[in-house]
């Protein structure tokens, strides 16, 4: 670009004075194309009515909500588990002037304790004047849920001494009774409180649960993970009618206590009972099969699964390949590994990959971390440690950019 000056002065320069001023060419952007959007598709699907729609509504037409209503709202809001809709009945409730009946708010407390507000059901539970069974059940059984067990564990010693189920019996407690027992034992467990679990057993012969299998089950398990197997054998005993969960709790037992002779000899008088065998059961004495490195047996109770049908099962597979492996038996650890492909879990992949890395099979390891991603699984740090350590670090560098690229597939 040219800009003439006149020269003021008459100098004999050169009359034009040329500026060049640098030109920014700018920008260009294309004009945007016409976004098509697609016509929504009609769904079947009606709206869906919230209880906050439903309590809005209510309160514009000022009618009052009848308890039936309440009690419709209160289940809906126990199975969305959505606390915010929790605590907004709940106050609607308490704001209506309706006074809830026990069962009523049995039914509160277990909606908070589903919706994750422990709190607000112990202020519901500390502000009932009549408590039942049920009432100390759910809140013990939310105690559990989150990980509180002492505190479980003190509600159950202050239920023992309510004096209105003092002389209770089965009849009178309702269907929750074993399921609370159950929670009540699993927090003895983690709090390893074995004197109250003894005392829980001596409850349960108290009000007439000793017959039940699946407390006795659980029983089995308390004192078998404490240590106590006498006392779990006692139980065994005592049981008339055995069944699958109860003999499996015995072989575990004998598998935590490193008694590989007492979980064979137990896995054939299971048989000789003709009592079913699940997968869970094959998955233990498999277990026992690889800790004592006991192939032969183990793949005697292999054709023992595989003619019930249990051997494509995940859980079984997984102990296979695991079994097989850790016994030197790499292609049978590899058949058991293809044989259910469609059942993986994530734990048969760390399985077979542990089984190549012990025995030198970097490439085939790698195969499995990549076969795991494609299943969706995602390989713990220490799975890509390991190739890092025998591979090197470029084949770990390519395994992450794969799985990024991988993540933007399945987006």
């Amino acid at each position: 670009m040219n800009i003439q000056l006149k020269n003021p002065n008459n100098f004999n320069a050169n009359p034009k004075t040329q500026i060049q001023l640098p030109l920014h060419r700018p920008k260009y952007k294309p004009p945007l194309k016409p976004v098509r959007i697609k016509p929504a598709k009609k769904s079947n699907q009606k709206p869906v009515t919230t209880t906050s729609d439903i309590l809005r509504l209510m309160d514009g037409l000022k009618l009052p909500i009848p308890i039936d209503i309440y009690t419709s709202l209160i289940k809906e809001c126990t199975e969305s588990g959505d606390p915010f809709k929790a605590i907004e009945l709940h106050e609607h409730i308490r704001t209506s002037g309706i006074h809830p009946s026990l069962p009523v708010i049995n039914r509160i407390l277990l909606m908070y304790v589903s919706s994750g507000c422990l709190e607000h059901a112990r202020k519901v539970f500390d502000e009932m004047t009549v408590r039942d069974f049920n009432s100390w059940a759910i809140l013990i059984a939310g105690c559990v849920q989150n990980g509180e067990f002492n505190e479980a564990n003190g509600l159950f010693v202050k239920m023992l001494s309510d004096k209105e189920l003092e002389n209770a019996g089965a009849d009178q407690m309702g269907f929750s009774v074993p399921g609370i027992l159950m929670c009540v034992l699993r927090a003895c467990v983690c709090t390893v409180d074995f004197e109250l679990g003894r005392q829980v057993h001596g409850w349960l012969w108290k009000v007439g649960f000793s017959k039940n299998d699946a407390l006795s089950s659980f029983l089995i398990s308390f004192y078998g993970k404490l240590k106590h197997y006498e006392g779990a054998e006692s139980v065994f005993q005592q049981v008339e009618c055995r069944d699958t969960a109860v003999w499996t709790s015995r072989i575990v037992n004998c598998c935590n206590d490193d008694n590989f002779v007492g979980v064979a000899n137990v896995f054939k008088e299971m048989g000789e009972e003709r009592v079913k065998k699940n997968e869970y059961t094959f998955s233990i004495v498999l277990k026992a099969c690889r800790t004592m490195g006991a192939i032969r047996y183990g793949r005697q109770v292999h054709a023992n699964a595989m003619k019930l049908g249990l051997d494509s099962d995940s859980f079984v597979q997984c102990a296979l390949v695991d079994l097989y492996g850790k016994c030197g038996a790499l292609s049978d650890a590899t058949r058991a590994f293809e044989f259910g492909h469609s059942k993986r879990n994530s734990a048969c992949y760390n399985a077979m990959f542990a089984n190549y890395m012990q025995h030198g099979l970097c490439v085939k390891a790698v195969r499995t971390l990549y076969e795991m991603r494609t299943a969706g699984y995602k390989p713990r740090k220490a799975m890509l440690d390991r190739v890092e350590l025998a591979c090197g670090r470029e084949t770990v560098y390519q395994m992450n950019k794969q799985s990024i690229e991988l993540d933007q597939i399945h987006l």
